[in-house]
């Protein structure tokens, strides 16, 4: 028991100490920032993924406190969201949960903490970092139509359709940031997953790309959505009508990745080459109206079936 608890004190402490190392790279190295990040929730991960939730939490709170000498309070939110990331992680690892599952959890981790930290940075810093960056992108835009125009002497775009974009993705950025949170979530999952499989961890076999099924009720919230849209058409700006355009982005990009799923299942039981998958994906951007529909048709009807009868005849 004495020595069991040594080696978890000795594996907690050195993850410990890469964790604060990884952040502290991503904080302050510019070109080697980008890979440290990706690979930050990694420590924390291998040992959540090893020793029980309580000793995890322990472990990723005092790493946070450690990150804290390195760059102080701005340094804090930055590594809250990795080290809660790396806790979720092993702990679904450890638990044998499912690929889905790990990544549902993950991203949800991952919106949480940023929700908490962006109403903390509203309420006591007075600071709307989303609204900023709205701000900055805004007249970054318009310097660049700006210099286009006395280059061409043409103008690229009027100021009045400008303003209807940017207020479009203004309304759209609660869909925005869940679609690329769950996107970086993703992409941290691929990237540490065989990190941790070299590094002892047993990690599920997941299921091929090809067999991904979404649950049939996301057809019928699509079809709720597109109902509203239809028969109440709710006006621009009301509080409907950004809930069912934050809807429909989200379900556009679930449906869309259903098609390619269906288009990836039909390639592979032709035997086609990979490239030809590849570059089916690539088509997906746009053609995303045409993998939409694939999207409704795979999971509305079992075409899949009707697919494969015709390929075993």
């Amino acid at each position: 028991m004495p020595n069991n608890q040594t080696k978890r004190l000795a594996h907690g402490a050195m993850m410990i100490a890469l964790f604060a190392i990884f952040i502290a790279i991503a904080f302050y190295v510019p070109i080697i920032s980008v890979i440290a990040t990706l690979f930050a929730p990694l420590p924390l991960a291998w040992y959540s993924a090893k020793y029980d939730r309580r000793s995890s939490i322990l472990v990723a709170f005092i790493g946070c406190i450690i990150t804290f000498f390195f760059g102080g309070l701005l340094i804090i939110p930055f590594s809250l969201i990795f080290a809660a990331v790396g806790v979720v992680m092993g702990d679904a690892l450890r638990l044998k949960r499912s690929k889905v599952f790990l990544l549902m959890s993950t991203g949800i981790t991952v919106l949480i903490t940023f929700a908490i930290q962006y109403v903390i940075s509203l309420k006591l810093f007075e600071t709307d970092f989303i609204k900023e960056s709205m701000t900055l992108m805004r007249e970054s835009y318009q310097k660049s139509i700006e210099l286009s125009e006395n280059i061409t002497g043409e103008v690229a775009i009027d100021e009045q359709t400008l303003n209807s974009m940017f207020d479009m993705m203004e309304i759209l950025i609660p869909a925005s940031i869940t679609i690329a949170v769950f996107l970086f979530a993703f992409i941290i999952i691929t990237l540490n997953l065989p990190m941790l499989r070299r590094l002892g961890v047993n990690i599920p076999k997941f299921r091929a790309f090809k067999n991904m099924r979404l649950p049939r009720a996301v057809l019928w919230y699509y079809l709720i959505v597109v109902s509203v849209n239809l028969f109440i058409n709710p006006e621009s700006g009301t509080a409907l009508n950004v809930i069912c355009l934050n809807f429909s982005l989200v379900l556009w990009v679930l449906l869309t990745l259903q098609g390619i799923s269906f288009i990836h299942y039909i390639l592979d039981a032709y035997g086609a080459p990979k490239f030809l998958r590849v570059l089916a994906t690539l088509m997906a951007i746009p053609l995303y109206s045409f993998f939409v529909i694939l999207g409704i048709l795979d999971l509305g009807f079992d075409i899949r079936s009707i697919v494969k009868g015709k390929i075993q005849k």
